[in-house]
C-alpha cells in the first residue's frame, strides 16, 4: 500500500468530510493529517474488505469523536461571535441562530446513519456519490437515505 498515492488520492475527501462534521477547516486539516499517520500506523489491519475511502472516513471520524471528548473534558467551546451594532441586526441574528439550533435539535434525534449522510450533504458539500462510497453503498442508497431524513426533519413542525 502506497501512502503517498492514497493520500494525493483521498486527502481532500477526507478534508471536505472532516470539515463536515467539525465546521472548522483548521480542525479538520489537522484531523485529516492525523487520519493519514493513523492509517500508516494501521495499514497492516486494512484487510481491503471495504474501500480505502471508507476505511480513511472511520478512521476520521473516530479521530473526530475522540477529539469532541477531549473537548468535553476540558469544558471548552470556542465561540467567535460577532456583535452586531445595529438593533436589528442582533434581533435577526438571534432568530437566525434560534432557527438552526431547532433544526440541530431535530438532525441530532436521527439515527446515526441519516444524521451523518444529512450534513454530508448540507454542510461538506459531498455528492451522493461520494456518500455512497463512504458508506460502502450506492448512490442510490444515499439519496434515498437523504430523502428520508429530510422528510424526517420536515415532520417534526
Amino acid at each position: 500500500m502506497n501512502m503517498d498515492v492514497i493520500y494525493k488520492e483521498h486527502a481532500e475527501t477526507i478534508f471536505r468530510f472532516l470539515l463536515a462534521m467539525c465546521h472548522d477547516e483548521d480542525i479538520a486539516e489537522e484531523l485529516t493529517q492525523e487520519t493519514f499517520y493513523q492509517a500508516v500506523r494501521c495499514a497492516g489491519k486494512y484487510d481491503g474488505s471495504c474501500k480505502i475511502t471508507t476505511w480513511l472516513c472511520q478512521i476520521a471520524k473516530h479521530l473526530w469523536y475522540r477529539e469532541l471528548e477531549k473537548r468535553k473534558r476540558k469544558g471548552t467551546s470556542e465561540l467567535n461571535e460577532n456583535v452586531p451594532e445595529e438593533k436589528n441586526a442582533l434581533e435577526d441574528e438571534i432568530l437566525i441562530k434560534e432557527q438552526k439550533m431547532e433544526i440541530f435539535r431535530k438532525i441530532h434525534l436521527l439515527d446515526e446513519v441519516q444524521k451523518e449522510v444529512l450534513l454530508l450533504r448540507i454542510t461538506g458539500a459531498f455528492s451522493f456519490r461520494e456518500i455512497g462510497d463512504i458508506f460502502g453503498k450506492n448512490e442510490n442508497w444515499a439519496r434515498v437515505t437523504f430523502y428520508r431524513a429530510k422528510q424526517k426533519i420536515v415532520k417534526e413542525d
